[in-house]
């Protein structure tokens, strides 16, 4: 696929990293060189130095024969013009435009097919807030992603001691679990390490474990991990910006909520969006304001200030003090690998977030959903079954006669309105919606092509 990304910031450089490893022709646009040749050096792409709106400059980088344009650059209006140009001079197919400000977001009218020409609408503020709010609605899970619109969860979480399964076989999850509930172990990750689960893989301790169920039956299966931890109640925020005040505005109906900001300007400017939640005007690496605002009685402690650094120290500083679950928004990746094992329970990673809501729109064959996982190093993949079975490589095959790439594992099914776990001996039919887990993004392709039905003899 030839594909036009907009911006060499951190999103789009993380996006052209990830598509030029699947054989895509990337080109990218940028106003900074430096930028640029960073990206070159590192990754077979070509690059373009320009304004990435003007329509010169997306003539000089190939828009005429781009499948598709992708606008991540800083700026929402260069981002919505860039995708209204390539739409109008050059019938581009496909185009993405990121968008933050929220006076643009609460107009959807502004982004109807007779408005702008954007296929595809990111906000990554929005992405991230409810990513966040997912970590906090389930105590104790690394990672919580949805499915055909929720049927269904994939969720990671840590085995700990204590948990009922931890130090038993995978086979005896059916018989701890209650009545009807169901739940399928899709990966295990120990000490950064995939491992296929089977039925005599013994969970460890300190396991990463992914498993998917419906979503009625995940505590019951985080239990079986782990302790059960209580519901948050007393949320405190660090950061007043456009994804801490988000999260804040949607989580205060719910939580108790505390959010600090450093700028007074910003604090009042917050407070007035905000109905129960106390905004706070400080530093959140204070270690006086934090004991004096009950750090030590707060459940969950989220830094969502745009300084990595700022996020880490405060987060650990929080830990320190006694919060019990510590959530920190990084951005650069070495950071994220190097705290989360220590004292920040979860580091969230903004350009893996959005990077996974646009991959579904890049992948070849019918892709619902696409989650990255493991910063980046895996995919959680939601596609329609499409064909006949004379003409799919799924459709009317038992699960267990689908030849699928290593180390990858198909957890369940989402038929109409019903979420089916996947067994040995279940039946793909066409238009199931088929969730696959790949711990090895090398064989996404050859999942792609599980899903595009082959032309039929006559």
């Amino acid at each position: 696929m030839n594909i036009l990304i907009l911006g060499a910031g951190q999103v789009g450089s993380s996006m052209a990293a990830a598509l030029a490893k699947e054989n895509n022709d990337i080109t990218v646009v940028d106003t900074d060189p430096r930028r640029l040749s960073e990206l070159r050096e590192k990754i077979d792409l070509r690059t373009v130095h320009g304004f990435a709106s003007h329509p010169r400059v997306l003539t000089h980088a190939g828009a005429e024969d781009a499948d598709m344009v992708v606008a991540v650059t800083s700026s929402d209006e260069v981002n919505m013009v860039a995708c209204e140009v390539a739409a109008t001079l050059f019938n581009t197919p496909t185009r993405i435009a990121r968008v933050r400000q929220s006076d643009y977001l609460r107009r959807p009218e502004l982004f109807s097919p007779q408005r702008l020409a954007i296929d595809v609408l990111i906000s990554p503020e929005a992405l991230v807030c409810r990513h966040v709010q997912r970590l906090i609605e389930y105590p104790g899970a690394l990672q919580v992603l949805d499915f055909a619109e929720g049927r269904a969860q994939l969720v990671g979480i840590r085995a700990l001691s204590g948990g009922a399964l931890v130090g038993h076989q995978l086979k005896e999850l059916p018989d701890h679990l209650p009545p009807g509930v169901e739940a399928r172990v899709v990966a295990i990750f120990r000490e950064g390490r995939p491992l296929t689960p089977e039925g005599d893989t013994i969970i460890a301790e300190n396991d990463d474990v992914f498993f998917l169920s419906d979503k009625r039956n995940i505590r019951a299966v985080m239990a079986e991990m782990r302790m059960a931890e209580k519901p948050a109640k007393r949320v405190m925020l660090a950061g007043g910006g456009n994804i801490g005040k988000a999260l804040a505005q949607a989580l205060e109906k719910s939580y108790y909520v505390k959010l600090i900001e450093r700028s007074r300007e910003r604090v009042r400017q917050v407070a007035e969006d905000l109905e129960t939640a106390i905004v706070l005007s400080g530093d959140c690496a204070d270690e006086d304001l934090l004991i004096e605002e009950n750090i030590d009685q707060t459940d969950v402690y989220c830094a969502m200030t745009n300084d990595d650094e700022a996020n880490i120290l405060s987060a650990m500083l929080a830990k320190r003090l006694g919060a019990r679950r510590t959530i920190s928004l990084i951005n650069r990746p070495a950071y994220a690998d190097l705290v989360e094992s220590g004292a920040i329970d979860i580091a969230v990673s903004p350009q893996q977030i959005t990077l996974s809501a646009m991959l579904s729109h890049v992948r070849q064959g019918n892709m619902a959903q696409v989650h990255t996982l493991r910063r980046g190093a895996a995919e959680a993949i939601e596609a329609i079954a499409v064909g006949e079975r004379g003409s799919s490589p799924l459709v009317g095959r038992r699960i267990d006669e689908v030849v699928l790439p290593p180390g990858s594992i198909i957890g369940g099914l989402v038929r109409g309105e019903r979420f089916l776990q996947a067994h040995h001996d279940t039946v793909i039919e066409r238009d199931d919606h088929v969730i696959v887990f790949v711990t090895n993004r090398r064989h996404v392709r050859e999942v792609e092509l599980l899903f595009r039905a082959r032309p039929t003899a006559i």
